[in-house]
């Protein structure tokens, strides 16, 4: 896919389908800052593609919540105007935004499982659309919705319009959620982050897509991101927000090629590049080798089900060297995750080897096991569901080490220690889960991985949430402290652009398979695989970089 060039430059003279101007809207009582987006202006034009960029925190979801009318509770606009054609949105009762809503302006979640019902049929929630608004007849509802599932690009749309949301993948459940923003043909569409959890592959698709039903209905897009691979492929206009204010504005080719604030220097500074000169290979000394690992899923069977078999993991081999950090990536469902989980032991293999320094640990039990998952830790995906929420930080990563003998008080001066070195403050280890960012959770999880001082981290997915200069940070740090003490580490990622950082080698795999393994310059700038060329080709920004590297 390729950067979006031919949109015509708005005409001086052309009016904006939405003007924000001067919002501010202001945060409660005790938070860390008065206003969540500080007098703020922002114009949308027909037929363009506006990109709101920035960091966690910035004011990016707000600006889109307050056009909605869905700001939180004790969240309130209070300057301003937002303006749909010359009508202030900002001054309607809740009973005329709920017609605004889906008719004029459309609205696209970040996670698609939370925007859908679990216990409704695909093609009910679509009709719901229809009906809120008193349109169409039962049937015709019915129909409109498999047309609006063919027009999004589902493969079969009539079966997915009978499934349930769990039924489906995570980009099938994306293209859901913008036939529903699309059901009533709104001229304003809000995008909030929709591609944040895609693989690249699904991800490059679904930016496809929004970008054709936009051309083709000719709509405003806000599209929300803090990805600027995504920008340079989609945005027409960019602004970069930071602490709920603009700092930066103009069309995408000038803010991409020439930014002139230091915050979106340091953003852009942030992206993992994909320019990989070769480097001599480490003479690695082997520490865990895993023979032909094999997992699969046996769901269903009884009267009239028959008995459904997924290969999450096909005899996979490879060997991990002492201080190596080795990539795994694929897209959704190629069996990463569960790949991962086997070489832990937090789920069972069903065949295959795996041995530490010699020893077979696939068939380790009680304290044998208890002593292996001293040697392997593992950071998980999503922090938050990984802590605890009664438990202090302190204690949960001070947990580990009690556990294995090691005094309370000794333990916690532990806790507060690793906590100071993942960048945290020692103080943090009174507080809870809940009280810090994403960023921060991603820290102690890691601190609670170094608790036990093990030889092997399985990172799942450990960046894939996080803002690019978080991530980066992050990803330093795993690397400062891989180094240090001598960590050898399996990153599993679906963002290519992570692997290529701080990978020594990468394994790709494919429904359930390792397809390549290699050097990660050699997987990066010669794959033999059609499927990798396939990944690589489909990293958001890829072709920037690459214009970049020319000249």
């Amino acid at each position: 896919m390729t950067h979006h060039t031919d949109t015509p430059a708005a005409p001086s003279a052309a009016i904006p389908i939405v003007r924000i101007e001067g919002l501010s809207v202001a945060l409660p009582e005790g938070a860390d800052r008065p206003y969540a987006v500080d007098h703020t202006s922002i114009d949308m034009y027909a037929g363009r593609i506006l990109c709101v960029v920035g960091e966690s925190g910035s004011g990016k979801s707000m600006s889109a919540n307050a056009m909605m009318g869905l700001l939180p509770e004790g969240v309130r606009a209070v300057k301003g105007r937002i303006l749909l054609g010359d009508e202030n949105l900002l001054a309607f009762s809740e009973e005329k935004m709920r017609d605004i809503r889906g008719r004029r302006i459309g609205m696209i979640f970040q996670e698609p499982m939370s925007a859908l019902n679990p216990l409704m049929r695909v093609a009910d929630q679509i009709a719901e659309v229809f009906e809120a608004h008193g349109l169409l007849t039962p049937a015709e509802r019915q129909a409109r919705a498999v047309e609006l599932l063919t027009e999004v690009g589902l493969p079969d749309p009539k079966r997915a319009a009978r499934a349930y949301p769990f039924q489906l993948s995570g980009g099938q459940r994306q293209r859901v959620v913008i036939a529903m923003a699309l059901a009533l043909e709104p001229e304003v569409l809000i995008a909030d982050e929709p591609t944040t959890a895609l693989d690249v592959t699904t991800q490059a698709q679904i930016l496809a897509l929004i970008r054709k039903l936009q051309v083709e209905r000719g709509m405003a897009v806000m599209f929300i991101t803090h990805d600027f691979g995504v920008v340079a492929e989609i945005a027409d206009d960019v602004v970069v927000m930071q602490c709920g204010q603009i700092v930066e504005q103009g069309p995408a080719r000038a803010v991409l090629d020439a930014p002139q604030h230091d915050y979106t220097q340091r953003l852009l500074a942030a992206i993992p590049r994909l320019t990989l000169a070769p480097r001599a290979m480490p003479d690695f000394a082997p520490l865990l080798e895993v023979r032909d690992i094999r997992r699969t899923y046996v769901s269903g069977g009884g009267l009239f089900r028959p008995v459904r078999r997924v290969d999450a993991v096909r005899d996979v081999s490879f060997t991990l060297g002492k201080g190596e950090t080795l990539g795994i990536v694929g897209e959704s469902g190629s069996g990463k995750s569960s790949l991962g989980r086997c070489l832990v032991r937090l789920q069972p293999a069903d065949a295959g080897s795996v041995t530490m320094e010699g020893r077979e640990i696939l068939d380790l039990k009680g304290e044998d096991l208890r002593q292996l998952h001293r040697r392997v830790q593992m950071i998980f995906q999503d922090p938050f569901s990984s802590l605890n929420p009664r438990i202090t930080v302190g204690r949960t990563i001070a947990d580990g080490p009690i556990a294995f003998g090691m005094s309370r008080a000794e333990a916690m001066d532990r806790a507060r220690a690793l906590l100071e070195r993942v960048g945290l403050n020692a103080a943090a280890a009174t507080r809870y889960p809940h009280e810090f960012s994403g960023g921060q959770r991603q820290r102690i999880g890691i601190a609670r991985a170094l608790a036990l001082e093990p030889e092997v981290i399985v990172a799942d997915e450990a960046v894939s949430a996080l803002d690019v200069s978080i991530q980066a940070q992050v990803l330093e740090l795993l690397d400062e402290i891989k180094r240090d003490l001598g960590l050898s580490l399996i990153f599993i990622t679906h963002d290519l652009r992570v692997a290529a950082q701080i990978c020594d080698r990468v394994m790709v795999m494919q429904q359930g398979a390792c397809i390549e393994i290699g050097p990660a310059h050699q997987i990066f700038s010669a794959p033999e695989q059609a499927y990798t060329r396939s990944l690589i080709e489909a990293i958001p920004g890829r072709a920037r970089d690459l214009a970049g590297q020319a000249a």
